[in-house]
């Protein structure tokens, strides 16, 4: 029977309303008032929002990272999105150094296959064109787009393992521009950086927070900078993923001025946890904290939030790479280096985002919608999703506004045993999820199937600037 949301109040980035939604199979049908209930199965949403579910454009499940893997792969991480309120996420694939895109594709569907419990789509983070002047790579690149897979990843960051030089960087975007693919840059200067690494090492500063003290905010900046503009060298529109600070903000914000097709992300962590507050050098519990970029001083907390306010910073993904902090984490004990990069956040995302953003007047709660639903669908060419609109697939959020819930890692469905915002309470949360008109979160619950989520085949549509 087709499923119909009645008393609810329905949140669009346009725009809410008193409506019922209907939807039937996997696609919303109807949006309207008061819309009959014969025949169809009613969920009361008295009190509640409805809302479009979350899309989180960066997550890292089962990835590779010295030594060891992220703690979540495909089926605990999208069931931990789903219980948080999202209903998609885009993945990263990783080229490794002398591999084909398509051995590297091929690996990460092994990865997803049969476990994937929410829609997904794939990023392709490059490193290498291959041979020669990189044409076998170039070539890639087209197979990819045709694929789906509209999206490639640039490291600046990271030597000898994920960074490319700028020449390979300018060759990936030129071919980007000619196929309407975006590029997302991951913007650090990674040589500088380990420079300043090595020196702290011999010095003997290997605590946790030696590492946020090694990537300066400058490095980030500059990297900004640098891509931004060699995106419009090559006829690229350009993403940065995981903005931190102040001063990459105001490198973004010139280059938009310009007119320059150049976009951003930014997370959750950046916008409410601060160097002075969360990694003051006084414990090893600290490398909880260890991700790149690092953590930031709070004053560039307020900054980011006008950002999202104002339209410069257009998503708020999570970045989610987590580790245990008992045996993985560990493996840095005596050297930061060595400290796996990354946390846990895919299933916070929304509660932060609402507590700070909505519940402190930051935000409203169609900018809340905007951020962490419909910009990046349409920034990531995903047409079906992000509204709560006939013709949609039916991926809908019952969310709860009044309840309270406090955040801990004895309850988090994230196969982590710590959590970045451990005993924070906030008021709002997902109560139930839709994916695709099925019911996969019931009262805060996974009840949905393993396996059941699909590999979405995205638009070439540059960022949305086409």
């Amino acid at each position: 029977m087709p499923t119909l949301i009645k008393n609810g109040t329905v949140v669009n980035a346009d725009g809410q309303s008193k409506a019922d939604v209907l939807f039937a199979g996997e696609t919303i049908q109807k949006v309207g008032p008061d819309l009959s209930a014969e025949g169809h199965t009613v969920v009361d949403a008295t009190g509640l929002l409805v809302m479009p579910g979350g899309v989180d454009v960066h997550t890292h499940l089962d990835m590779p990272f010295g030594g060891t893997v992220s703690a979540d792969d495909y089926r605990t991480g999208t069931i931990a999105a789903a219980v948080g309120g999202t209903t998609t996420v885009i993945d990263f694939v990783l080229q490794s150094r002398g591999h084909t895109m398509a051995e590297a594709l091929e690996t990460w569907l092994g990865k997803s296959n049969g476990k994937a419990c929410v829609d997904f789509g794939l990023h392709m983070a490059v490193t290498d064109l291959g041979p020669g002047d990189g044409s076998q790579g170039l070539a890639e690149m087209e197979t990819m787009v045709a694929k789906g897979i509209s999206s490639f990843k640039l490291f600046m960051a990271y030597p000898n393992v994920l960074m490319i030089d700028d020449g390979l960087m300018y060759k990936v975007m030129h071919k980007a521009g000619t196929l309407n693919a975006l590029c997302c840059v991951h913007a650090e200067n990674g040589h500088v950086i380990d420079v300043v690494v090595s020196r702290m090492i011999a010095e003997g500063k290997t605590a946790p927070h030696f590492h946020a003290h090694s990537r300066s905010a400058k490095a980030e900046a500059e990297a900004t900078h640098r891509a931004i503009h060699i995106g419009e060298m090559a006829g690229a529109a350009v993403y940065i993923v995981h903005l931190s600070n102040e001063d990459a903000l105001r490198e973004l914000k010139h280059a938009q001025q310009r007119g320059l097709r150049a976009l951003a992300e930014t997370c959750p962590q950046y916008l409410v946890l601060s160097l002075e507050e969360h990694m003051p050098g006084k414990s090893w519990d600290e490398a909880k904290y260890v991700f790149t970029p690092p953590l930031r001083a709070k004053h560039n907390q307020a900054p980011l939030w006008k950002a999202l306010q104002d339209g410069t910073l257009s998503v708020v993904s999570t970045d989610h790479c987590p580790f245990r902090f008992a045996d993985q984490k560990s493996l840095g004990k005596n050297d930061f280096t060595k400290i796996p990069n990354g946390g846990p956040g895919i299933e916070n995302r929304m509660q932060i985002m609402w507590q700070f953003g909505v519940n402190a007047g930051q935000l409203t709660p169609e900018k809340f919608v905007e951020l962490c639903c419909t910009a990046p669908a349409r920034i990531f060419g995903m047409p079906q999703k992000g509204a709560i609109t006939p013709g949609k697939d039916a991926d809908v959020l019952l969310w709860d506004p009044k309840v309270s819930y406090t955040i801990t890692a004895a309850t988090q469905a994230m196969a982590t045993d710590y959590s970045m915002f451990e005993g924070w309470k906030v008021t709002g949360n997902a109560r139930h999820v839709f994916s695709r008109g099925e019911l996969v979160v019931k009262d805060r619950q996974w009840i949905g199937t393993t396996g059941r989520g699909r590999l979405l085949k995205r638009e070439a549509n540059a960022g949305g600037f086409a």
